[in-house]
C-alpha cells in the first residue's frame, strides 16, 4: 500500500530555515504529482507548494521566494525547502501524493514552529 512518511520538522527561530523530506513507498512515484499542505491551529489545511512528475512547480502566494519543492525519484522523496521562516508558518506539514487514475495520499505530518 502506499505510504508518505514526513520527516524533518521542529523548532525553529524566525529567519532560520528548514528542510522537510517525504519519503514514497507502495507506488510508481515518478508518475505522481507530490504536495506539500499545511494545518495551522483553527484554521484551514493549505496546499503550500507541488510538483508535477515532471518538475513544474507552483506555489501559494504567502510562501513564493522563501519556499522550494524539489524531488528525487530515485529516491522516491519529495522535499520542502523552507527559507527565511516566519511566525506564521507555523503548522503541521503533510505530504501528499496525487495521480489522475488514484489517491490523493497523505502523510502523517511533521510539525514545524517558528518561535523565538
Amino acid at each position: 500500500q502506499v505510504q508518505l512518511v514526513e520527516s524533518g520538522g521542529g523548532l525553529v527561530q524566525p529567519g532560520g530555515s528548514l528542510r522537510l523530506s517525504c519519503a514514497a513507498s507502495g507506488m510508481i512515484f515518478s508518475i505522481y504529482t507530490m504536495g506539500w499542505s499545511r494545518q495551522a491551529p483553527g484554521k484551514q489545511r493549505e496546499l503550500v507548494a507541488s510538483i508535477t512528475g515532471g518538475g513544474s512547480t507552483g506555489y501559494v502566494d504567502s510562501v513564493e521566494g522563501r519556499f522550494t519543492i524539489f524531488r528525487d525519484n530515485p529516491k522516491n522523496t519529495v522535499y520542502l525547502q523552507m527559507n527565511s521562516l516566519k511566525p506564521e508558518d507555523t503548522a503541521v506539514y503533510y505530504c501528499n501524493a496525487e495521480h489522475w487514475s488514484t489517491g490523493p495520499y497523505w502523510g502523517q505530518g511533521t510539525q514545524v514552529t517558528v518561535s523565538s
